[in-house]
């Protein structure tokens, strides 16, 4: 996976990790570990991010250039 696509997007928003760890109901060091990739993001968190910021799954893993 890709993470740093996680981080750069979160960035372009001006959230903190805290902010998207209270969106995805998740702690802000479970998101801390999704972003450095210690930890795989669970899918249905994946489909969360990916609506959140309006691109496809695919490109928040890397497997696509292309936003959506």
């Amino acid at each position: 996976m890709n993470m740093n696509r996680l981080r750069d997007l979160r960035e372009d928003k001006d959230l903190t990790q805290a902010d998207l760890a209270n969106i995805l109901h998740c702690s802000q060091s479970t998101y801390s570990r999704y972003e450095s990739e210690e930890v795989n993001v669970p899918l249905d968190l994946l489909k969360k991010l990916a609506t959140f910021y309006d691109v496809s799954v695919d490109y928040l893993i890397g497997f696509s250039g292309k936003k959506k």
